[in-house]
């Protein structure tokens, strides 16, 4: 009965949704933890406040992938859409951290003030859905998957921290984690598929766990339980200049986001509307808003959780809504979070190169719907990937440029997604109504 369902409103079996939900949270995990790991680094914090931030992250983001795959009154997209925390918002945040009179609590406010701008544009910011044609959104997904694989390829090689970046251990373990998933999405069917990558993910943790690779020192001296308390380093406080900045991240948040849901609408067959798409904007500025009150920073969508729903087949809402309860969980629980750390980044690594080049790929299929035959359609493809790929390759290609453009210009999906928009203006839009009128013909 379940398969008459559409596939985001199937219900799995349980240890199927649990395996799956897993598979989530182990692919998102790192880049949840890294931003409050670098904004507490900056701003100087102990380990223990760190740890805290940490916490709060992953509370926020449990939290906000709650409602945005259930949905609760008017926010939530109700797809399998996992939420954490933005880096788009980094490098102004670091910034912020060394600021006279702004400092952690800046940053916090400079959020708060943020998620409200956003709740206030949303319903205008949704309308742009007609702008993005399989045409924009193919070669918007192309970006994402593209962008993320210096990603996957950094853990490969064992990580920014490794000592011997390269080593054939971090190369062995990363290539057999890809393998194991390659196989068994060749010989088996169904449930195994399904958890193809968790099953890659644990055998590469064994075979690190072997090679040494794996720390587990300061597991003891964690706390077995922690609750996150608002406002924990003071109340925020508002200035003009980090509020206008994260204001523009908000901006650029909404950008990504509208393509990862058009992206995520095409994967699992869901029609993605501005109704829809309005709901999805709610919840990623709603959740900006509480994490500001929650010591934790601008929310959004993760981008390579679209490419483990393309990769497994699973595109169930519920599977990401268990994966949000396990956030919660590990938020509250931090010794079960310091094990999920624990994971080396090869492991990540090895299943990073499958899922993110599957986002790549469901770009170039939703391609195919366009009319890639025609040469200005191929310009646009060529120089939207071109540029989103600058900051990718040369992340000081835009160093010159104004300090407020760096949410734009660090990132290679806010690029490509801009550029793909106005070209299609450019060359469909504006340029296919003066067609109209010189011909004659009407569309």
């Amino acid at each position: 009965m379940n398969d008459q369902n559409p596939p985001a409103e199937r219900r799995l079996p349980p240890l199927q949704l649990l395996l799956v939900s897993l598979q989530h949270v182990l692919l998102m995990y790192g880049g949840a933890v890294a931003v409050p790991l670098i904004i507490g680094q900056a701003a100087g914090l102990s380990r223990e406040e760190i740890a805290l931030l940490i916490n709060a992250d992953l509370l926020v983001a449990g939290i906000a992938t709650l409602v945005q795959s259930l949905g609760i009154g008017p926010a939530g997209i109700r797809m399998p859409v996992m939420m954490g925390a933005s880096f788009a918002a980094v490098s102004s945040m670091v910034v912020m951290a060394g600021m006279p009179g702004v400092g952690l609590t800046g940053i916090f406010g400079a959020t708060i003030a943020a998620g409200l701008f956003g709740l206030l544009i949303a319903p205008f910011v949704c309308k742009i859905v007609r702008f993005f044609p399989p045409l924009v959104t193919g070669t918007v997904i192309t970006s994402i998957g593209l962008s993320l694989f210096p990603v996957a390829v950094n853990w490969a090689g064992g990580g920014s921290g490794a000592t011997q970046f390269g080593a054939l251990h971090y190369l062995g373990v990363a290539t057999a984690v890809l393998v194991t998933i390659l196989l068994i999405n060749q010989f088996m069917r169904g449930f195994w598929v399904n958890v193809s990558v968790l099953i890659g993910m644990a055998l590469g943790y064994v075979l690190a766990g072997m090679l040494g690779m794996v720390d587990l020192s300061g597991l003891a001296q964690t706390p077995g339980l922690q609750v996150v308390t608002p406002n924990h380093f003071g109340a925020p406080t508002f200035s003009l200049a980090p509020i206008l900045s994260m204001c523009l991240v908000v901006v650029i948040i909404f950008v990504e986001s509208a393509g990862m849901f058009l992206a995520l609408g095409k994967i699992t067959g869901e029609t993605v509307d501005p109704q829809r798409l309005r709901r999805g904007l709610l919840c990623d500025a709603g959740a900006t808003f509480f994490a500001g009150f929650m010591n934790t920073f601008t929310h959004s969508s993760f981008a390579q959780n679209i490419g483990l729903v393309q990769m497994t087949g699973v595109r169930s809402r519920y599977v990401t809504a268990l994966a949000g309860v396990i956030l919660i969980s590990l938020s509250l629980l931090p010794k079960a979070a310091f094990l999920v750390a624990s994971i080396p980044a090869a492991v990540l690594g090895g299943a990073g190169i499958a899922m993110f080049g599957m986002v790549a790929a469901t770009g170039i299929k939703i391609l195919q719907e366009a009319d890639i035959a025609d040469r200005r359609n191929q310009l646009l493809v060529a120089v939207s990937i071109g540029l989103g790929m600058v900051p990718v390759i040369r992340p000081e290609f835009f160093a010159h440029l104004p300090q407020w453009m760096e949410p734009i210009t660090h990132s290679g999906i806010a690029v490509a997604t801009i550029s793909a928009v106005t070209l299609n203006l450019l060359f469909n839009v504006l340029g296919g109504t003066e067609r109209s009128l010189l011909t004659g013909a009407s569309h």
